[in-house]
């Protein structure tokens, strides 16, 4: 399986307002373009979802960060200097993606990946990814491809051909962090 093959595929399938299934640093994802009103609903509906329940969105380094958040507080900065798993930040007043991505208190959960398959894709579409758990809204997280229903499989129009067999038992940590410095731990 060759990984340039599969971001080619998959941002092919993005740029045409298409939904992928896909690995990512931690389980697998459901993704698009994180600008793309549309096709964000599309997730909505495939996982079931309320649209008030927000998305996170990969990022792929400090360049789209600062596109999307005008203010970065330093402390994020320190929080994924020092993280030694997957840390999703929920941070304030986010920018440049779909409205219907960001939390009714106006923030946006972000994770800065270093996972080849997610840091090309980011790279060839110069915009964030959304990821949420490949799974029906309320139904337990996949821990491998071979646990994602079959639903979903279907429900995707591109399903990536990479570390099938890879097992994942952890999600992200996450952090809220205001720009006036509060900081919460959602999820250790």
């Amino acid at each position: 399986m060759d990984i340039n093959q599969e971001v080619h595929n998959a941002f092919e399938v993005i740029q045409n307002g298409g939904i992928i299934l896909y690995p990512t640093d931690t389980v697998w994802g459901i993704g698009c373009d994180a600008s793309n009103e549309d096709t964000v609903k599309k997730i909505y509906a495939l996982k079931q979802r309320e649209e008030s329940k927000s998305m996170i969105v990969l990022m792929n380094g400090d360049k789209m960060m600062y596109n999307v958040f005008k203010e970065v507080p330093e402390t994020a900065w320190q929080i994924l200097d020092i993280s030694e798993k997957p840390t999703t930040l929920i941070l304030d007043n986010p920018r440049n993606v779909a409205k219907n991505i960001i939390a009714e208190d106006n923030t946006l959960g972000v994770r800065v990946v270093t996972e080849p398959f997610c840091f090309k894709l980011m790279e060839r579409m110069k915009r964030p990814l959304v990821s949420t758990s490949a799974n029906i809204s309320g139904m337990f997280t996949p821990k491998s491809f071979k646990d994602i229903s079959p639903e979903i499989i279907k429900g995707v129009d591109y399903v990536v051909n990479l570390h099938r067999e890879k097992i994942c038992d952890k999600p992200s940590t996450i952090i809220k962090l205001s720009l006036d410095n509060q900081v919460k731990i959602i999820r250790k």
